[in-house]
């Protein structure tokens, strides 16, 4: 297996992260290993996140939700979005099936994006679904809200029983007997936290909170009320800002050139949105998570569980999180216990399972 394709839906950073979870646990396994990527995520994304070669082909490979902002879905848009794309078009994934074949892609792996599962079926390549959800279940939690979500839900649970191999990660969502279940996956971090607080000027010594959207826009308010919780330190991924910051509190643009698992394991404590990859990182860093649940995103209850029966933390309201009064849990949030981790990251598990896989099919690849 020395060139494999990923498709990836481009819906937030999470499944990106994680199919670079993926990929990077691959490459470890076999480092000439080449990435075909797929997707309309940003290329920085892979690129700070694999040291092996990659192609990044920019694709609207699928919808996903159309969100008003981190928290939010725009279900009308969402539905006129998926109009456009579904069903695939015939030209699109023989061209697409082409590309693939072409390049000598011996896997076609694929993070919840059906499309990469029928570009496989068109040039007879194995398809690989890596998923904790998938966009058919998740659909149905808007359907009562706009019914014309109900047959594109069922298209695209059509396109995804046709997946050879059936990979879920933890927390997983709806179980299928038929897959192989990890667990969490996440990218690892490189570098120290003593490194890492000396690049943002946070004191070895002093707390650190973590504050991210999962890469979505956001507005920040209220951040001067931060400046009373010192010496507690602040550092925000992304979104904007209003007004002068308190010394306590730091900002960081969403390309910041520190790695995002760096700064999670630097912290002592990470609030945001409930998101997979924040999830699998805070989770592997074994520190508390002040997590902001997603209305009606049927995903978010199954991440709460998780953190409830295997990690720390308390929820975040998102109108305390608008409001600025999400700064009174701090105290409580860093009086949780923190983990040691022991177990396997789910990515180096999946690597493993797939080269042996191929090696059984294949002994000369």
């Amino acid at each position: 297996m020395k060139t494999i394709a990923y498709f990836v839906t481009p819906h937030g950073f999470g499944h990106s992260t994680r199919a670079a979870a993926v990929m990077a646990a691959l490459q470890r396994q076999q480092p000439d290993l080449h990435c075909h990527i797929f997707t309309r995520a940003p290329r920085w994304l892979f690129a700070e996140s694999l040291n092996g070669p990659f192609t990044y082909h920019e694709l609207n490979t699928d919808v996903g939700l159309a969100q008003l902002d981190a928290l939010n879905v725009d279900v009308p848009a969402t539905v006129d979005r998926l109009a456009a794309i579904l069903p695939f078009a015939a030209g699109l994934i023989d061209g697409l099936a082409r590309t693939v074949a072409d390049a000598g892609c011996k896997r076609i792996f694929c993070d919840i994006a059906p499309m990469g599962v029928a570009v496989a079926k068109a040039a007879g390549i194995p398809a690989v679904m890596v998923e904790n959800f998938t966009w058919d279940w998740i659909y149905q939690g808007y359907v009562d809200l706009d019914p014309r979500l109900q047959p594109y839900s069922d298209l695209m649970a059509a396109y995804l029983d046709e997946a050879d191999v059936y990979i879920q990660t933890a927390p997983v969502c709806l179980p299928r007997a038929s897959a192989k279940q990890v667990a969490p996956v996440a990218r690892a971090p490189r570098t120290t936290p003593n490194e890492i607080r000396a690049q943002i000027n946070v004191p070895a010594d002093a707390n650190l909170v973590l504050v991210t959207m999962g890469g979505m826009d956001w507005r920040h308010n209220g951040l001067d009320a931060l400046g009373h919780l010192a010496p507690v330190h602040f550092v925000f991924t992304g979104g904007e800002v209003d007004g002068a910051l308190p010394a306590n509190v730091h900002f960081l643009p969403q390309r910041s050139g520190i790695f995002h698992p760096d700064l999670v394991m630097a912290s002592d404590a990470v609030v945001g949105k409930l998101g997979y990859s924040t999830l699998a990182e805070v989770y592997y860093a074994g520190i508390p998570f002040g997590y902001i649940p997603r209305q009606r995103f049927r995903e978010s209850q199954v991440l709460a569980d998780f953190v409830h029966a295997q990690m720390s933390g308390l929820p975040i309201a998102e109108e305390s999180f608008t409001n600025g009064e999400w700064t009174k849990y701090i105290p409580d949030l860093l009086a949780q216990p923190r983990f040691e981790r022991r177990g396997r990251n789910g990515a180096d598990e999946i690597a493993e399972m797939m080269t042996e896989e191929q090696r059984n099919t294949d002994p000369r690849s």
